[in-house]
């Protein structure tokens, strides 16, 4: 078949390559000049396998209510008029249950786990470098509460079959020196030896290279106007550059999914969810981690990345903004700089933001539509990155009437109750 995918970040492009190895006919279309210059381009760099916890539990609405109108807070909400925002919040209340919760943890670690291993092989297959490590994760704790609460996480990890486990100060310090210089107190943490790090970006180019070597075709450029549509069907992708038809089409298009199906009387619970980023030149300094790790109180994440270290984190809720508040990357650089004070580079910090597209119940949408040739890869949250691979090769296997490697039970559309279908 000739497949058009519909986006050329980490996740249209590795949905780009299974497609190919299934045989098919590929053209990628995306409105920048090159693959991975949106979502892809600055995340924080983790493929968090072990760390694929859902943001909806039994505890985050008071979180949020304690966070209410504080600039600095980890998770931020710019309160206005936005219907997509209220019905997306009730949705997500929802699943803020225990039941719901185990639920969700089950379907997001069947695709974390999955994409790391299909990662693992791609990279040995095609020899791709793009700063990775497999050093693992370290996940610091600064108090007593929060030590408790990552106990009682690893211990359901742990029961899952996951490698992650506790380790005391001193532990922290051994898996990654750096902390040493640390101002920040550090009371212990967990370990996942299983999980890794990596430039999304340096990824995605690579990966872009060897499908065009392989016959894709990458539109870049080109802005998607609208899907035509016939008897049930998708018969073409309306772009400015004109029709592209196709007899199957794969919407990866992150945030900017629910804009573009919801003509189609498609409803997608997708929000956009801001995150920010720092980029620290750490040639010629020696305080910069090498091990990746989370600071989970306030949600931030680093990741050497070759000379570079990304520090990644903070969620807000505002829409389709890209603008960056300047006291929110200054609180990511003053957190960095007191867990890393000797890290790099201080006055050439690169600063960037980019929109998560998450679900209410933090799982990706994959499977078919209504209409029998649109597909879906999308709403894969914070956890883009972690999930490409593996739900790359589970759609492509879809595409191609294949049986996927992992059941997508619970994954699909019609999981929300609300959806147009």
């Amino acid at each position: 078949m000739h497949v058009v995918v519909m986006g050329a970040g980490v996740i249209g492009t590795t949905a780009a390559w299974y497609l190919l190895q299934n045989g098919h006919q590929v053209t990628v279309i995306d409105r920048q000049h090159a693959s991975a210059q949106e979502t892809s381009f600055a995340n924080g760099g983790q493929i968090s396998a072990c760390h694929a916890t859902p943001w909806a539990n039994k505890g985050t609405p008071g979180q949020i209510l304690k966070w209410l109108g504080r600039e600095e807070a980890p998770l931020l909400i710019r309160m206005r008029f936005d219907p997509q925002l209220f019905a997306w919040g009730l949705r997500f209340l929802a699943n803020c249950t225990d039941k719901r919760a185990q639920v969700n943890l089950e379907k997001a670690l069947r695709v974390a786990t999955y994409s790391r291993d299909c990662l693992r092989a791609l990279r040995g297959q095609l020899d791709l470098q793009y700063d990775h490590s497999e050093r693992g994760i370290l996940h610091i704790c600064r108090d007593d509460g929060e030590m408790a609460a990552v106990a009682r996480a690893t211990q359901q990890m742990q029961e899952l079959g996951l490698g992650r486990k506790l380790v005391s100060t001193q532990e922290c310090y051994e898996i990654e020196p750096a902390l040493r210089q640390s101002t920040a107190p550090i009371v212990g943490g967990s370990y996942t030896p299983d999980d890794e790090s990596g430039d999304a970006r340096k990824f995605t180019e690579q990966l872009t290279d060897h499908c065009r070597a392989h016959g894709a075709d990458f539109k870049f450029n080109t802005t998607i106007d609208r899907l035509i549509h016939d008897n049930g069907k998708i018969t073409a992708v309306q772009t400015n550059q004109g029709q592209i038809k196709a007899d199957a089409f794969l919407v990866c298009l992150g945030s900017y999914s629910p804009l573009l199906v919801r003509p189609l009387g498609i409803d997608l619970p997708i929000y956009p969810c801001k995150g920010y980023s720092i980029s620290i030149d750490t040639t010629g300094y020696d305080g910069a981690p090498l091990t990746a790790l989370i600071d989970d109180s306030v949600k931030m994440v680093y990741s050497r990345l070759g000379e570079q270290l990304r520090v990644a984190g903070t969620a807000e809720l505002d829409g389709y903004n890209l603008r960056m508040s300047p006291r929110r990357n200054q609180l990511i650089v003053d957190k960095a700089l007191e867990l890393f004070p000797n890290c790099g580079d201080r006055s050439s910090i690169a600063f960037w933001s980019g929109l998560r597209p998450v679900t209410p119940d933090s799982a990706p949408i994959l499977g078919g539509t209504k209409y029998g040739n649109l597909f879906l890869n999308t709403g894969h949250g914070t956890l883009g990155w972690t999930m490409s691979c593996g739900s790359a090769k589970a759609i492509a296997d879809v595409i191609s009437n294949r049986t996927p490697d992992i059941p997508l039970t619970g994954l699909g559309i019609e999981r929300f109750k609300r959806a147009l279908l």
